[in-house]
């Protein structure tokens, strides 16, 4: 019998920081991203890739590169992201000194939310909504 695979996401949310690395390991312990690659040398980071468990990830890199064909600012990136747990998150992510912008809340279409900033300034909107299904 044939094994089915998810595909890989194909849209891929991207944001720069100003310290790459500690971003990266903010959104490890914080939020619970797995860092799935690194590339760059020393405090550097041209490339990486979070994976979120549930699916789908994130990729980013360290601003103020000369070379960087995609500049972004740092700190206006913002992102809704799909949790089970929505308390236990919050909990996670309150122990791991994340800035917590509104405390976990229910929505009128059923979903349970909670937001945080950031150390780059970076808006996450974390909840249980997983979106309509799209037109057949």
């Amino acid at each position: 019998m044939t094994q089915m695979r998810t595909p890989p996401p194909q849209v891929w949310p991207t944001l720069r920081a100003n310290d790459a690395r500690a971003l990266i390991r903010f959104l490890v312990d914080a939020f619970g991203f797995e860092e799935t690659v690194v590339h760059g040398d020393g405090d550097r980071v041209d490339h990486a890739q979070l994976s979120w468990p549930l699916g789908g990830g994130i990729m980013l890199g360290s601003a103020n590169r000369g070379d960087d064909p995609w500049a972004l600012t740092p700190g206006t990136f913002g992102c809704y992201v799909v949790v089970d747990e929505i308390d236990k998150l919050h909990e996670r992510a309150v122990a791991a000194g994340a800035e917590i912008t509104r405390e976990p809340f229910d929505t009128d279409y059923g979903s349970r939310d909670f937001a945080a900033r950031d150390p780059e300034g970076n808006l996450w909107q974390f909840g249980t909504y997983r979106g309509e299904p799209a037109a057949a």
